[in-house]
């Protein structure tokens, strides 16, 4: 870091009065959630994977959930990956699921199924990076470990005033040599929460509530007016339109699912068939309906009617998803890349891990069975990451 950037960090009584500030703050405003109620670091460690790029309203029911079907890190490590993804459904960036339960297999295996407290060995689980490590290590430990995450990345850059980009490798070597000099000798995990509320409920990026913020008066973003300009934000791209269809395939009282394979969207998952289209004419649709369904799944269908159209966001991509039903007509030869498929009735639907699209079709389809096949023209809008 350079002496300039050295410069800008406040000194040893500006640091002692933002820590008794915000711990007196913190102790009236804490909220009341649900994984503060223990110090068990398992419960701490799941909350933080789960509340990564997640609201912390949505987080709640999702991680109480969690933990009354798999209540310690050796009942995780046991669980199927099915059971782990149908807890997580819903909750999206699935990958966060499926290193979550590889990590659970490693502890039992290597650290008897206790949560280590080295650093390293933490931050070489999977899942678990600089940020998460600390934060776990901190709060379930009170290992004297700074953190950096999207809230307190906001809130330092204030404190400080840098007007560079907090996430470029100059920025973050400032801000996590402020996380680190900020840290107190004790109660380092309340230290560290108290940082991330304060981000989140008072610090907040478009309008934060400086007038009752406990550090408006050490605040140099404040006190320059900057606060609106403070942090740079991240540049943002534009989504990108796509347009799929998914196809409910029926057989008998069945419909075919298939599994999605690592490396693929929603790896681990179980969906209908779903694919790019490009034709506009009912024709030439069913006849890409047909072609893309034989090349995943190996069956021979007959397009059928449109059911739904369904509209839902993946990271960059706006996807219009439109969905059909199709009749199985021959069984087909299957090809090297056709993937695992299972032909179920529409009430075994729900023990199945699905996409949140695929969840709302299958909701529809269950609805629509009892009183006959064929459905209703839709339109339905879902937020999947």
């Amino acid at each position: 870091m350079t002496d300039g950037l050295r410069a800008m960090l406040p000194d040893m009584a500006c640091r002692r009065k933002l820590r008794q500030r915000l711990l007196a703050w913190y102790d009236v405003h804490a909220r009341q959630l649900p994984w503060r109620r223990s110090g068990d670091p398992y419960a701490i460690w799941l909350s933080e994977i789960m509340l990564q790029q997640t609201q912390v309203e949505t987080v709640k029911p999702y991680f109480e959930r969690f933990m009354k079907a798999l209540p310690t890190i050796e009942a995780l490590a046991r669980a199927g990956a099915h059971e782990v993804l149908r807890l997580w459904e819903g909750l999206g960036y699935y990958r966060r699921a499926k290193q979550l339960h590889q990590a659970a297999e490693i502890i039992v295996a290597e650290h008897g199924g206790r949560f280590p407290r080295d650093p390293q060995i933490v931050r070489r689980l999977p899942g678990i990076g600089r940020y998460t490590a600390g934060a776990i290590l901190s709060i379930a430990f009170d290992a004297r470990e700074p953190i950096l995450e999207a809230n307190t990345l906001r809130l330092l850059s204030r404190l400080l005033a840098y007007a560079g980009d907090p996430r470029s490798g100059e920025g973050q070597r400032l801000l996590w040599a402020m996380a680190e000099i900020l840290l107190p000798r004790r109660n380092v995990g309340r230290f560290n929460q108290a940082l991330m509320e304060l981000g989140s409920e008072v610090c907040t990026a478009r309008v934060p509530r400086c007038p009752v913020c406990p550090l408006a008066v050490l605040c140099r973003a404040n006190q320059q007016g900057r606060q609106q300009e403070i942090p740079r934000p991240k540049t943002r791209r534009l989504p990108e339109s796509v347009r799929e269809a998914a196809v409910v395939i029926w057989r008998g009282g069945r419909v075919l699912l298939l599994r999605w394979p690592e490396g693929r969207r929603w790896a681990g998952l179980w969906d209908f068939p779903r694919f790019p289209i490009e034709s506009e004419q009912p024709a030439a649709i069913g006849r890409e309906l047909v072609e893309n369904v034989r090349a995943l799944t190996g069956p021979t269908v007959a397009p059928g009617p449109h059911i739904t159209t369904l509209t839902h966001g993946v990271t960059r991509f706006r996807i219009t998803l439109e969905c059909y039903q199709a009749e199985y007509v021959a069984r087909g030869k299957r090809t090297a890349t056709a993937l695992e498929t299972r032909w179920l009735r529409p009430a075994e639907l729900n023990d199945y891990p699905l996409s949140s699209t695929g969840r709302k079709l299958a909701d529809l389809l269950r609805k629509t069975h009892r009183r006959g096949r064929g459905g209703r023209r839709e339109k339905n809008n879902t937020r999947e990451e």
